[in-house]
């Protein structure tokens, strides 16, 4: 089959809507063309959505795998709560886990695959749901211990700490939710977030300071977005009620929600531990989520395989053959060979 990445409104694929412990969720719908092996779930983090897998999605395609891309809470099409608490890390791998059940059976399983947030959320799933998971994978995004206690990024920050974090001051702030709204400041917004720069080589965006409104209105195109996909961002985010980022930046909201969900068990378990098969790619240069963050979390894994690929935070696009690869051979790897004919 065609393995070339997804274009907006893509034929291969279909676009469908559930209903998800009372939300409803939107996500796109990739069915092999021979016999099905496993579904994969692919959860994409901030500021993306299920087409940011654009290149993986025909890619399993293609190896026989059913694969299921939510966008999730918050992102277009599928609903934004007010209540904060629908976003945190616990309530969000309860709606995976019913998601992925719809597809697969209260007694069936996935493999789980996310980005970013999505990895994130990936790590937390296969966590409170073990029995769900058949193998789990993470781009970018390595595993958080559970919280003990809770902290303020502020004073985290202001101690010296977590200094690739100090974006999230902003995002979790009024200021880019009030500022960015309609299609023409979305438009300004991607085109910086997706690597475009002004004429004198200005970003639109730094892990130190978050969105850097005084050059949006010179960006030019992204490197990873061309103008078709640009504009389907565009018209996708713009599905939300203004302002349209605030379902999106909720996922900053949470920290102190995601300290109370974690603390009991922080404390008295079950432990942080991973039996199924897992995955980390890093990406080299990604400076929000550098490789060096992931030291040390080997121990929470029996089998846990690593790799990195040569790309920025972007990297299911800016290195979308080498993930490709990289998956495709550690899953053939956690089932044992199933996908060795396709591969």
């Amino acid at each position: 089959m065609d393995t070339s990445k997804l274009k907006p409104n893509d034929p291969r694929v279909k676009y469908e809507t559930k209903q998800i412990r009372g939300k409803t969720y939107s996500y796109i719908l990739g069915e092999p063309q021979g016999p099905k092996l496993e579904t994969v779930v692919l959860v994409h983090g901030w500021p993306d959505m299920a087409f940011g897998w654009r290149h993986q999605i025909p890619y399993l395609m293609s190896l026989g795998f059913q694969v299921v891309a939510p966008n999730m809470l918050g992102y277009a099409g599928t609903d934004a709560p007010r209540d904060l608490s629908q976003f945190t890390l616990k309530s969000v791998s309860a709606d995976i886990a019913e998601l992925a059940r719809s597809f697969v059976g209260q007694d069936g399983q996935i493999v789980l695959g996310g980005h970013d947030w999505g990895g994130a959320v990936v790590w937390r799933t296969a966590y409170y749901h073990p029995e769900l998971v058949k193998a789990v994978f993470s781009v970018c995004t390595p595993l958080h211990p559970l919280s003990a206690e809770y902290k303020p990024l502020e004073d985290i920050v202001a101690a010296g700490h977590m200094l690739n974090f100090k974006y999230q001051l902003q995002l979790k702030g009024p200021d880019v939710e009030a500022r960015i709204q309609g299609k023409d400041m979305l438009r300004r917004f991607f085109r910086a977030m997706f690597g475009g720069r002004g004429p004198n080589g200005e970003a639109g965006f730094s892990t130190s300071d978050g969105v850097h409104f005084d050059v949006l209105d010179k960006i030019g195109a992204p490197p990873l977005l061309d103008e078709q996909e640009l504009e389907y961002y565009v018209e996708q985010y713009a599905l939300q009620e203004a302002p349209e980022l605030r379902g999106p930046l909720n996922w900053y909201r949470t920290r102190e929600l995601n300290a109370k969900d974690e603390m009991d068990r922080a404390k008295n378990g079950p432990p942080l531990r991973f039996e199924m098969p897992a995955l980390f790619v890093a990406a080299s240069k990604d400076n929000a989520l550098p490789p060096a963050m992931s030291k040390g979390m080997d121990a929470f894994y029996k089998d846990l395989t690593r790799a990195e690929v040569d790309a920025t935070h972007w990297a299911l696009t800016q290195a979308g053959d080498e993930v490709n690869r990289v998956i495709g051979e550690w899953l053939n790897k956690a089932l044992n060979g199933a996908t060795k004919a396709a591969l």
